[in-house]
């Protein structure tokens, strides 16, 4: 995969800034999206919600289902890569990425197409959800020390992806995949490259991220 796509190293600073947002009282995402889909990809079930109305309880555990993928051992498990520049175009999974982050998870029919797409090439011999989070975070301006001033440099908007295998009751598991998108690169949004997360790096989901990266 490496030598067919460029991969840029990630800066695990970036990754934690993100994470200290994921907390349920200074929750980031707006809008959550899940599929449900049996082990042939097939859909079962959806359901599309406001963050903020969800029950403490289930914003605590959805928030650790999202935090896993920033915050997994980075360059390891999770990896940025470049998109290829032909891989861009019309009907490509680039271009429903950034339908999805246009519309805020508000359009059910392309949300659904996503789920579709990604449970076609996702490897599992169990039932899976796919969580679709959405998130804005002010990016604070830091000063030449380091240090954060209030001021903020730009509103990163961004999509988090899980795919985790379902348990009794459909209670989801650790994510298997996931992704980031756009790459934060440089505490700034990057549409170029996607930072894409495998739970076991000497198995990935090789043929959801070729699809994912359009190779």
């Amino acid at each position: 995969m490496a030598g067919e796509v460029r991969v840029r190293k990630i800066n695990r600073e970036d990754m934690l800034e993100l994470t200290r947002r994921m907390t349920p009282q200074r929750t980031c995402f707006t809008r959550i999206g899940v599929g449900y889909l049996d082990e042939d990809g097939m859909i079962d079930d959806t359901v599309n919600i406001n963050f903020l109305k969800m029950s403490a309880a289930n914003k605590k555990k959805h928030l650790q289902i999202a935090k896993m993928i920033p915050f997994s051992e980075t360059n390891v498990q999770l990896k940025e890569y470049r998109f290829p520049e032909e891989s861009m175009g019309k009907g490509s999974m680039w271009q429903l990425l950034n339908a999805a982050l246009e519309c805020g998870l508000k359009n059910d029919p392309l949300m659904e197409v996503l789920y579709e797409q990604i449970g076609e090439h996702f490897r599992t011999d169990d039932d899976f959800a796919v969580f679709i989070f959405h998130g804005s975070y002010d990016v604070p301006v830091k000063a030449g020390d380091g240090e954060r001033l209030d001021e903020s440099e730009e509103v990163y908007s961004f999509l988090i992806g899980a795919v985790c295998p379902l348990g009794e009751g459909y209670e989801p598991k650790e994510p298997e995949f996931g992704f980031l998108f756009p790459a934060f690169t440089r505490r700034s949004a990057n549409v170029w490259s996607i930072d894409i997360y495998n739970r076991d790096p000497e198995h990935r989901q090789t043929g959801l991220m070729r699809h994912i990266l359009g190779i």
